[in-house]
């Protein structure tokens, strides 16, 4: 490839196309005696003359004819190669699949709007939700998986985020809970048993740390992998579950229980869309990610929301 220079392709398929010097130049915006020079420099590296004198204009040899078409056709396609990606995205006609990871809860909430946000606008795209048991960026990294949704921490670092909303933890009991009938202090909240979600299975957490703090301990009953799982167990026992605010915000969850503030301080919980750049550019992918946030902040106008700069 050292001996080949592709600067000589629209050259050629000008000059074939023109079929004189002097039109091909003005077509790439040349000087006549340029476009000679680089005519020689074709015949050079083809073998063959191309273009002969006939009168006082050029013909073609039969190589050049016989070239002529498939070079037209080659230096179309470098251009399409080396040329910015067109932004047009015409999403009635766009066919594809896109794979979002995410955890039970957000997929409980989200899911079922943003299929039909997707439907009404781009009817042939499919969406397919995967579950989300680690926060490894090969899935991203190999295009496995196209979007992932999850809690700002530690990723790989040429992943790109940008902020959804941020939510926090609270309480939740069932109507009637002893712990209900008074304020719910630190003490009174720690005396009480909990079920709490962990998908590593810990049974400890930032509510736990602030607790250390005070001297209390609270006792934990059950480990469940998801927030519905955690709301479902507190529904019909005395267990007393933490879950995120934006759990409530599912209307499957919206009787029979109570939710209160944590009686000490926690970390707020910044939920971030994430993405490998190699997807940055791409008008389909950008369309996705546009329209899952636009979905989280038409959901969640209680929770705390700002934009990144992504």
């Amino acid at each position: 490839m050292d001996t080949i220079d592709l600067n000589l392709l629209p050259a050629l398929d000008a000059l074939l196309a023109e079929g004189s010097v002097t039109a091909a130049a003005r077509r790439l915006g040349l000087s006549s005696s340029a476009m000679s020079r680089t005519l020689a420099r074709l015949r050079a590296a083809t073998g063959d003359p191309l273009l002969v004198r006939a009168g006082r204009g050029l013909v073609p040899t039969p190589r050049a004819i016989a070239l002529r078409e498939r070079v037209h056709v080659l230096a179309r396609d470098v251009r399409d190669v080396l040329s910015p990606q067109d932004a047009t995205l015409d999403l009635a006609t766009l066919e594809r699949t896109f794979t979002i990871r995410a955890n039970e809860g957000f997929i409980a909430l989200f899911s079922a709007p943003l299929v039909a946000a997707v439907i009404a606008t781009a009817p042939h795209v499919r969406l397919c939700f995967a579950p989300k048991p680690a926060k490894e960026a090969g899935p991203l990294r190999d295009g496995t998986i196209d979007l992932e949704i999850g809690v700002l921490g530690d990723f790989a670092p040429e992943v790109r985020t940008h902020l959804l909303f941020r939510d926090r933890f609270i309480g939740v009991a069932r109507k009637g809970h002893a712990l209900l009938s008074a304020p719910v202090t630190p003490e009174r909240y720690a005396a009480v048993r909990h079920v709490v979600v962990s998908r590593r299975g810990q049974f400890t957490g930032p509510v736990d740390d602030a607790l250390e703090t005070l001297g209390l301990t609270r006792e934990i009953v059950a480990l469940v992998p998801g927030f519905p799982d955690a709301l479902r167990i507190a529904r019909q026992s005395d267990l007393v579950a933490l879950v995120t605010q934006s759990c409530l915000s599912d209307p499957r969850f919206e009787e029979g229980f109570v939710s209160f503030p944590l009686p000490v301080e926690t970390p707020e919980i910044a939920v971030v869309a994430l993405w490998h750049p190699r997807m940055e550019a791409d008008p389909a992918h950008r369309w996705l990610r546009e329209t899952v946030i636009a979905l989280c902040r038409s959901f969640t106008p209680a929770l705390k929301q700002e934009d990144d700069g992504g």
